[in-house]
């Protein structure tokens, strides 16, 4: 009797590179040699931070600059570039630096790891993202150096690359302090370049692409910019502006008389620690404010920031500013009894539409049990349990002080949480969606139903 092989599909292989990555990382951080005091953490703790690192999330159970070594923030500053990029790329550039030919097996996993709708172009693009990663990444760091190395010295050179590798993964692990960024909320450089490098990792490659097309074309006088840009890139760049202006001025309003945000802060400074705020629940998750002392208000919007989180086809989290357009505008579509979809008078397919509306509802099911379940095992707050689920779901690692007194189950919940948000909504209903054989063609019949 033959034993039937188990196929994996595209998706089955990243969701386990990305399981198998996180196992390894945990297992390195077990050891005595990645803790500063030579004694090894609890293997629970060791695994949340693999995860929380993988994932690009930022939520820890113990404070990185204290706990790990410098084995350990090695260690953790591999699983966010890997996290932030994904195995399968790091593979595949390796391989192609070895001047190795990829396979369609190995273009197709690249394919679906970044969301892509073609294999044309594949191994340019991919060379286009290690390299464009790796220059945005080093820019930041050496801008960094102009404030970390002379407080810190030789170590702000280590200080400076972590944190702009954390920073462009929208990771929000930092090796500074306990309290994140807070000691650095009304310095113009750190706010300035930890905005930047999230913006931009937040963006998606797609969107690099497209911006430097328009431009490169726009300097021969050929096309008119903003219009020439694909469907996408407007998307992604007006919601995005959108709701980085709309953040800041809310939280602005929020928080102006609060006194443990801004009330005592100019003018300038309550602008910069607010523009921070809404960068930063793009799923970035630097803080430099304590989020515990926000007002409800401002919290509530974080929440939907955070679930919103940055673009397609980049380091970002959350449902995607896309996603969000699209539904958005579907549901107008039908308020107004339209049959199409349009945007920036293109139209929008019906297979996008349904797709969004699915990554959507999934996420929420996600953010909705995963509140329930930590509810049950955690006395806390509703609105601390609320911010951390969806911080953990959407990867942004912004917390109100929670992570660090979680129990047991509540840190194998919020494991959890990270890991499905991280491989994404779209990734589960395909891994977990058997085919079945179409025995005929007669579909079922159509009966009107009541909505709303």
């Amino acid at each position: 009797m033959k034993r039937k092989r188990i196929a994996f599909s595209t998706t089955h292989l990243i969701m386990l590179s990305f399981l198998l990555a996180i196992l390894v990382g945990s297992l390195l951080l077990s050891l005595p040699v990645s803790t500063a005091t030579g004694e090894a953490v609890p293997y629970i703790d060791a695994l949340f931070t693999a995860t929380t690192s993988i994932c690009v999330t930022g939520l820890v159970t113990l404070p990185t600059v204290l706990t790990w070594s410098v084995f350990g923030q090695i260690v953790i500053l591999f699983l966010i570039q890997i996290g932030g990029l994904g195995i399968i790329t790091i593979m595949s550039a390796i391989m192609i630096s070895m001047n190795r030919r990829l396979g369609l097996r190995s273009r197709i996993l690249i394919q679906d790891a970044f969301n892509l709708n073609s294999l044309s172009g594949i191994v340019i693009f991919l060379k286009r993202v290690v390299i464009g990663t790796f220059l945005v990444e080093g820019a930041g760091a050496l801008l960094y150096k102009t404030v970390f190395v002379p407080q810190f010295g030789a170590r702000g050179i280590w200080i400076s690359v972590f944190n702009a590798v954390s920073a462009f993964c929208n990771a929000g692990i930092d090796i500074i302090s306990e309290n994140s960024l807070c000691d650095y909320a009304l310095n113009p450089m750190i706010n300035l370049v930890t905005g930047m490098l999230v913006i931009l990792g937040g963006l998606g490659y797609i969107v690099w692409w497209d911006v430097l097309r328009v431009t490169k074309n726009f300097r021969r006088k050929k096309l008119k910019c903003f219009s020439d840009l694909t469907l996408q890139s407007k998307m992604a760049l007006s919601l995005t502006g959108l709701l980085l202006l709309g953040g800041t001025v809310l939280f602005f309003i929020f928080e102006y008389n609060n006194p443990r945000t801004l009330q005592s802060l100019s003018w300038f400074d309550k602008l910069q620690v607010s523009f921070f705020q809404s960068v930063t629940t793009r799923t970035a998750g630097f803080a430099s404010v304590p989020q515990q002392d926000l007002t409800n208000a401002s919290s509530i919007l974080s929440l939907l920031l955070m679930f919103i989180g940055g673009s397609p086809v980049g380091t970002a989290g959350g449902v995607k500013t896309v996603t969000i357009a699209v539904v958005l505008y579907a549901a107008m579509a039908a308020l107004k009894n339209q049959d199409e979809v349009s945007l920036f008078k293109r139209r929008i397919s019906k297979q996008a539409i349904s797709k969004a509306t699915a990554v959507i509802t999934v996420s929420f099911m996600i953010m909705f049990f995963s509140t329930l379940l930590l509810s049950a095992v955690t006395d806390a707050p509703a609105l601390d349990i609320a911010y951390e689920t969806v911080s953990a779901t959407a990867t942004v690692g912004l917390t109100r002080n929670l992570t660090p007194t979680l129990n047991f189950w509540g840190k194998i919940i919020i494991i959890m949480t990270m890991y499905l948000g991280r491989v994404g909504p779209i990734s589960l209903l395909i891994a977990f969606h058997l085919k079945k054989e179409k025995k005929n063609i007669i579909k079922d019949p159509i009966e009107n139903i009541s909505i709303g």
